[in-house]
């Protein structure tokens, strides 16, 4: 059995899926950033899958792009995820609405 591009469409939105949720149901902080970083996963899988069925590699490059992206979201997100933990002991996205500045 061979692998085509039809079964890594279907990892990936699966994978986007399972994000999207998480996004959508969870209430910690780092959660939510998980399941960001689980969606540009899966934008990197659709970004790589077409490129190399095209033979063309602007999807790599792109790929690319996203990962640094997703390295700068990681980054900032745990800064304040630190900085609101510090401040309210908790991670509970409800309580974010009290950080304004």
């Amino acid at each position: 059995m061979t692998i085509t591009i039809n079964h890594y469409l279907i990892v990936s939105f699966l994978l986007f899926s399972i994000g999207f949720l998480g996004v959508l149901v969870r209430r910690n902080f780092l959660t939510i950033l998980m399941s960001i970083e689980l969606m540009l996963n899966a934008v990197n899988l659709n970004l790589i899958a077409f490129s190399r069925r095209l033979s063309d590699l602007t999807g790599q490059v792109f790929s690319i792009f996203v990962i640094t992206i997703a390295a700068g979201e990681a980054a900032i997100g745990l800064a304040l995820t630190i900085s609101f933990f510090r401040q309210k002991k908790t991670l509970d996205v409800e309580e974010a609405h009290t950080m304004q500045g």
